[in-house]
């Protein structure tokens, strides 16, 4: 069985994110206290779904990602403004404080995935895109009443649930406006 690795500054954190994931019977999971220890951790067993916060004492989470082989995941957990810093479209986000619903469904997503593409050969979002994914967002929050980031999670959601990509769940979105 694959393993999860958990990795925040706050052992506490770290704790609780364990137990929610080891009780769901979806992965045992490995704490880890710093990027050094993801990394060599990544090396040494299979282990290709981090969970994390945005900075660990050594390292940020898009620069452990930029490490790490092309096979991983790293879900980021951390506020919407730490979230808005980290550009990277290939880490997985999502705003703390999380559900555990929110939670549990991400990771069972990244562990589904098991291996991804490259990186270096997966197709970046044109800018078409990423005016759908506005366009979308801007209908949702002024239909439904949502916060940008609640419009967000949404599609991001729905993209999950269905197994499509995001601009087609924004599409979805539009042509049903």
């Amino acid at each position: 069985m694959e393993r999860v690795i958990v990795a925040f500054e706050s052992e506490k954190t770290c704790h609780r994110i364990k137990e929610i994931i080891e009780q769901e019977g979806m992965a045992p999971c490995m704490i880890c206290r710093s990027g050094a220890e993801v990394k060599r951790a990544v090396a040494k067993q299979y282990a290709s779904t981090i969970i994390c916060g945005f900075k660990l004492p050594d390292t940020s989470a898009a620069s452990l990602f930029a490490d790490l082989p092309a096979n991983c995941s790293i879900l980021l957990v951390a506020n919407q403004s730490q979230l808005d810093l980290c550009d990277d479209d290939g880490v997985f986000k999502l705003t703390a404080p999380v559900s555990r619903g929110d939670l549990t469904g991400s990771v069972k997503m990244l562990l589904q995935l098991g291996q991804k593409p490259q990186r270096d050969t997966r197709p970046r979002r044109s800018e078409e895109e990423k005016s759908l994914i506005r366009q979308a967002k801007t209908v949702l929050m002024y239909r439904n009443g949502m916060t940008e980031e609640e419009a967000h999670r949404f599609l991001q959601k729905q993209s999950m649930d269905q197994g499509v990509k995001l601009a087609d769940t924004a599409r979805m979105v539009l042509a049903s406006n």
